[in-house]
């Protein structure tokens, strides 16, 4: 673990970050890396200014060499203070951080001493009882998912189904499609109650609970084979939200898993704007999935579906408009990569078509910058830099051999050497007079009117 020296006054909360073994494969200056995330990675300046508003992160190689992140287990093993005040700098005691420095070394010394409650639960307690104690006690403590709570009453009725569970949840994350335990459970719920939250899990029987798992499997397994073979939804990163499996699951269920051509058609048209517009993404995420549970439940079919999300988010269609000012955490983004990978879109020097599988840094999806984040810098802002209309799929050694060179210069051989169609596939307009830096807001202007085109004839709403 790692202590901000420079904390903010009111403590942040611990997060855990992942990071690169390999500096080399990290993205340059002005790239953002997809990696197995289709770009869906806070840039390294979003990173940095979070983790400035932190207390304790877990510990990671870039945090660890800067000078006012300190390593716990070091300051816990001395009392004293000079080491880690050296690595901040401070080298005189008239330096105004020197006295903060030294009084937050010392909080942190001060947990060594911290005396911990333990209640010991009597043996004759029964697993129920003692179930229904962790629940109460943690609901007020260390903040637990809801999905954390239901497990621990799940398996105080139902013994020995967290392995059940975790291993019907490895043969997706085998298949490379990983998710959430907590998603499997909720699904169950569905299936048990017709409705997602994990209130009223504890009342629920084994013979119930063990009848809705089993529903349940068949169900997941439909929804994931639908949204990869049929909505070409191959990956869980590429999912707005994870909600959309629960009710393909539920719906295919109701269905019998027998489904007429219209209505699997009508169901991944229902799929991809879901997933487009972000219906389980913005407001009560629960609530709107119950409301879909509701009407699949109570006869409706992908008709009252559509009507569902059409009544949230007006109309089906992607306009240009609503595409000004999304970056690369939007919903619209994901789509986008399932859109241009539709129209064949590939990587500028290996020809290789754009995927998240691609094996090896080299090949490996990133986001590109078209106009890069240093050319921009001092004339926009990084959330003008960050637009979406700035962002393609390129593989990571081609986006290193770009790296901070403005379009004007790299497009020039690129279009000599491969012609429009690359730059056509992702609708990147090549006009030169859009290439210059300060049109950067009319080049955006035109490739946001052409991807809303694109997206809607991707998604069937042309």
């Amino acid at each position: 673990m790692l202590f901000n020296l420079e904390h903010p006054e009111r403590l942040g909360v611990v997060t855990e970050v992942d990071e690169d073994a390999d500096v080399d494969d990290e993205p340059d200056d002005d790239e953002d890396q997809t990696s197995e995330e289709a770009g869906l990675d806070a840039t390294d300046d979003d990173l940095q200014r979070r983790f400035d508003q932190m207390t304790f992160v877990v510990a990671t190689g870039k945090l660890a060499v800067q000078p006012n992140w300190v390593n716990v287990s070091d300051v816990f093993r001395t009392d004293q203070d000079a080491p880690f005040l050296g690595k901040a700098g401070i080298e005189r005691v008239d330096d105004p951080r020197y006295t903060k420095y030294s009084q937050r070394l010392a909080k942190l010394r001060a947990i060594r001493s911290y005396v911990y409650r333990m209640d010991v639960l009597e043996r004759a307690l029964s697993y129920d009882e003692v179930t229904e104690i962790f629940v109460r006690v943690n609901s007020l403590g260390t903040k637990l998912r809801s999905s954390d709570l239901a497990l621990a009453q799940i398996t105080a009725t139902w013994r020995n189904s967290l392995a059940i569970f975790e291993s019907f949840r490895n043969k997706f994350v085998s298949a490379g499609f990983d998710l959430d335990l907590s998603l499997h459970l909720k699904n169950m719920i569905a299936f048990a109650t017709g409705q997602s939250r994990f209130l009223t899990v504890g009342g629920r029987s084994k013979e119930q609970l063990q009848e809705a798992w089993k529903l349940s499997c068949d169900g997941m397994d439909f929804a994931v084979n639908f949204a990869k073979n049929n909505a070409g939804i191959d990956s869980p990163v590429l999912l707005s939200s994870p909600f959309v499996l629960i009710t393909l699951s539920y719906f295919g269920h109701k269905r019998d898993y027998r489904l007429s051509a219209e209505d699997e058609d009508r169901l991944r048209f229902w799929a991809l704007l879901a997933n487009a517009k972000g219906r389980y993404s913005r407001g009560s995420s629960e609530t709107l999935l119950d409301q879909d549970l509701a009407t699949i439940r109570d006869g409706g079919g992908t008709t009252e579906l559509i009507d569902r999300l059409r009544l949230q988010v007006g109309r089906l269609d992607v306009t240009a408009e609503e595409l000004f000012g999304r970056n690369q955490r939007s919903a619209l983004f994901k789509t986008m990569f399932l859109a241009f990978r539709a129209a064949g879109a590939q990587d500028w020097e290996s020809k290789l078509a754009i995927a998240l599988d691609h094996k090896g840094a080299t090949h490996r999806l990133q986001f590109h910058h078209i106009f890069p984040k240093a050319v921009l810098r001092g004339h926009y802002t990084s959330r003008e830099a960050d637009d979406i209309a700035n962002l393609a799929f390129i593989a990571g050694r081609t986006n290193r051999t770009i790296s901070a060179k403005p379009p004007a210069v790299y497009f020039a051989p690129l279009l000599k050497t491969l012609g429009p169609g690359p730059f056509q596939a992702q609708c990147i307009p090549t006009e030169s007079s859009l290439l210059d830096i300060a049109n950067y807001k009319a080049f955006l202007a035109d490739r946001r009117s052409d991807i809303a085109g694109r997206l809607n004839e991707f998604l069937g709403t042309a």
